[in-house]
């Protein structure tokens, strides 16, 4: 085990990990790097809760902002990418504080990720083409045959990651469900791993509805306006289809009504919540802590203060 020390904080959408992650930023020697899918794209900044320009210049966020929304960000990435930073930072003489509430990447954090091949371009745009010839359902018959286990899991509708499983049988001849069993190196540190977790889910619920209703105050939907008029940006890009910018652009795009729209996204906003929550209720060696306990703060000032020492 590395005694270098790194901080999970993790917690359901509009739990308080920014927040959090900042009176944390303040009292200790801490770098913050964001583990958040939406935050990763520009442009992306109502909807995704990012921290405004004048807070990430007093607390600067590793992650954000680092690709353009017509671009991809795969899990793989982040992995590459967050044990550099981690490196960087503890080089320092600091600790990483990686905050967010993208369970995908704390979980290959924490269990390793598969050496799954390098995107194939040519191969991509072949599945691409028989994908506009034959359709993605068919596609999805073919996984079935190749990769039954993958086929179960992948949704028919879900066409990046039926490409994604195609694209690995094509490349290495193996499924990628069996790159999955695989060993896996995870993050060789010493960690503090901290959840919150509310023990009240209906203040959470009412918390992601005032919370959305003050996005559409600042601006959502000429937000995503605009990102729908980049060349190239369409709906079914993988940032334009995230909890609350989905919705929004079924509205821009006349297949709901603005009720319906905001309706919408707070039940996808809630049911992310509960996907987020079921996965922390079985890290059973994490800290869990009550956000909406009035002393949360000063407890996991605590608990970091002596990690620290």
């Amino acid at each position: 085990m590395n005694n270098s020390k790194i901080i999970f904080l993790k917690g359901p959408t509009a739990s308080g990990k920014t927040d959090l992650a900042t009176k944390l930023y303040d009292k200790y020697p801490l770098e913050i790097i964001s583990v958040d899918s939406v935050m990763v794209y520009k442009g992306l900044n109502i909807g995704s809760a990012k921290p405004d320009p004048k807070d990430l210049k007093l607390y600067p966020h590793h992650l954000i902002d680092i690709r353009e929304p017509t671009e991809s960000y795969s899990v793989g990435e982040f992995h590459k990418d967050v044990k550099g930073l981690i490196e960087s930072v503890i080089e320092k003489g600091k600790t990483p504080i990686l905050v967010g509430g993208t369970m995908m990447y704390f979980r290959v954090l924490q269990q390793g990720l598969s050496t799954l091949p390098s995107a194939n371009q040519e191969i991509r745009h072949q599945i691409d083409v028989e994908a506009t010839e034959k359709g993605w359902l068919n596609l999805h018959k073919e996984l079935q045959m190749i990769d039954p286990k993958s086929a179960q899991r992948i949704k028919p509708s879900d066409k990046q990651r039926i490409q994604r499983a195609i694209e690995v049988y094509r490349i290495t001849g193996k499924t990628i469900s069996s790159f999955h069993q695989e060993q896996k190196q995870s993050l060789n540190y010493q960690c503090l791993d901290i959840s919150l977790f509310p023990n009240d889910r209906a203040s959470l619920h009412k918390r992601i509805e005032e919370r959305f209703i003050l996005m559409l105050k600042k601006g959502l939907i000429s937000e995503v306006e605009n990102l729908l008029s980049i060349d190239l940006l369409t709906s079914s890009h993988p940032s334009m289809k995230s909890v609350g910018y989905k919705q929004i652009c079924e509205l821009i795009e006349n297949k709901c009504s603005l009720e319906e729209a905001k309706a919408n996204a707070i039940i996808a906003s809630r049911r992310l919540a509960k996907r987020q929550l079921t996965w922390l209720r079985s890290r059973q060696k994490s800290f869990f802590v009550d956000c909406f306990d009035q002393q949360f703060t000063n407890i996991i000032e605590d608990k970091v203060s002596r990690f620290l020492v």
